[in-house]
């Protein structure tokens, strides 16, 4: 990948842990509508090396803006124009300048201090760092019996129809090289854009290597994500995916890393 191997100097490293240092520049992609209760939860936990965060409001009534601006001077503020979460991170993608892009919810579920976790993964040879919440060492205090048993049941088809080992499918903490998004060329508006971002990573060849992850309890307001409607929306993306043999055809499968043993697949 040529955002590893471009020439670079010692003194061009920037430490971010006592065990790994960097040089690719990082960008946050945070879609948010009316989440400027829930945004100091989330800016407090990201790290200072970050390069960039892009905060993508979806035509907040709330402070959103306002309150991102004050808590990370310089934040880059994109205006969405469509609707959907999909909508809002493609949104977001576009605006990013960072070679490392990372996508985190603005709820307060996600832990920015886990964002080294992924960062070292890419830095370490993987195309695509996939959170989960099943795999070794993850977990989440917030999905109710219906959600975990679908999530299940979807991660299986794909794993299944693609050739994948996901342990968690339907999970938005993901990080990945900005090249990739020329691979899988994103096209839908939802919350079933990560589902479609997992199956066409596989579709591409892309090395993945899933990150433990916790999701923890949204902390203030409700969540628009509704488990039928969402499940079944996904559950096209997936067929829709599948019918178009065309773009498995000459691609070799992905390879997962799989969280618990570090083993290839």
């Amino acid at each position: 990948m040529s955002s590893v191997l471009r020439p670079i100097t010692a003194d061009a490293y920037r430490p971010i842990s006592s065990h790994l240092a960097i040089t690719p520049p990082v960008s946050v992609v945070i879609p948010a509508m009316n989440e400027a209760e829930n945004l100091p939860y989330v800016f407090k936990t990201l790290p200072d090396w970050i390069h960039e965060v892009v905060l993508v409001d979806g035509n907040s009534t709330d402070d959103t803006v306002e309150v991102a601006r004050g808590l990370w001077p310089g934040v880059k503020v994109v205006e969405q124009q469509g609707k959907g979460k999909g909508d809002a991170l493609i949104t977001g993608f576009e605006a990013c300048s960072g070679d490392i892009i990372v996508m985190v919810d603005a709820d307060g579920s996600a832990d920015g201090n886990e964002i080294v976790s992924y960062v070292s993964a890419l830095v370490s040879g993987a195309d695509f760092a996939k959170g989960s919440r099943f795999a070794n060492g993850g977990g989440t205090d917030d999905m109710t019996p219906i959600r975990k048993l679908g999530n299940w049941a979807l991660c299986t088809v794909v794993n299944k129809k693609f050739g994948a080992r996901y342990t968690d499918l339907c999970y938005g903490y993901n990080a990945f090289w900005r090249h990739c998004l020329d691979k899988i060329d994103l096209d839908c508006t939802g919350f079933e854009i990560e589902t479609l971002i997992n199956i066409r990573v596989v579709k591409a060849g892309l090395k993945v290597q899933e990150i433990p992850s916790h999701e923890y309890l949204r902390i203030h307001g409700a969540s628009n994500l509704r488990a039928v409607r969402d499940g079944l929306r996904v559950l096209r993306v997936i067929l829709k995916e599948r019918s178009n043999r065309r773009d498995l055809r000459g691609r070799s499968h992905s390879r997962v890393l799989s969280a618990s043993r570090g083993e290839v697949s």
